[in-house]
């Protein structure tokens, strides 16, 4: 079965300001870049891997976990195909914005509401359904056919892009993705069944 990995970015330069980064275009910090080079060591010293392709959307942040990971487990020149189909969800007026900010201006509730909620969309932003209804058409039709091809397959992209994305591969019901977040830097593997078309979530 083939081995696939989604990655969240290490720690970006807003994410350590506790700012709304969103779809701007943010670098990672030291700390940043030092989660990808550990997930890069834990990939190696679980299952060394043999990536046939990797994707990322086309933020700075995404781009370069994926680069020192590759590096860190002698893939650097593995082929990438970027998209903004798998970019960090917009987030609107609140981009910028320091999340504690936020919350004193509308209220924790409302902005909890934004930051969780499936359906809630932030003024002028995208809801959590808004990012899964784009990740998922290109997860179809540009990743899935490889992992179909028994092909291993990284993915390195965005909380938000990512956690629409597990619902279709851990079948995470609406309700239940709002309890759901993930930590930066940290791989999630799966094994992938050709014959069934089912992901299975491997230990961490």
């Amino acid at each position: 079965m083939p081995l696939f990995v989604i990655v969240r970015h290490g720690q970006s330069q807003w994410n350590s300001e506790n700012r709304f980064t969103g779809s701007t275009n943010t670098p990672l910090t030291d700390l940043g870049r030092h989660e990808a080079r550990e997930a890069g060591v834990l990939l190696k010293a679980k299952q060394p891997p043999n990536f046939a392709i990797g994707f990322t959307s086309v933020l700075q942040r995404a781009i370069e976990t994926l680069a020192i990971i590759l590096a860190e487990i002698g893939q650097a020149d593995l082929p990438v195909e970027q998209s903004a189909a798998l970019n960090e969800r917009m987030y609107g007026d609140l981009q910028g914005m320091n999340k504690h900010e936020a919350e004193e201006r509308f209220g924790a509730e409302q902005v909890f509401r934004w930051r969780r909620g499936y359906t809630d969309q932030p003024p002028n932003g995208e809801s959590l359904a808004d990012t899964h209804a784009r990740v998922i058409p290109y997860f179809q039709s540009n990743i899935l056919p490889h992992l179909q091809a028994g092909q291993p397959v990284i993915v390195a992209a965005h909380g938000n892009s990512l956690r629409a994305l597990l619902m279709d591969l851990e079948h995470i019901s609406p309700e239940d993705i709002e309890k759901i977040e993930l930590a930066t830097g940290i791989p999630r593997q799966y094994d992938y069944d050709v014959a069934t078309g089912e992901f299975r979530l491997l230990p961490s």
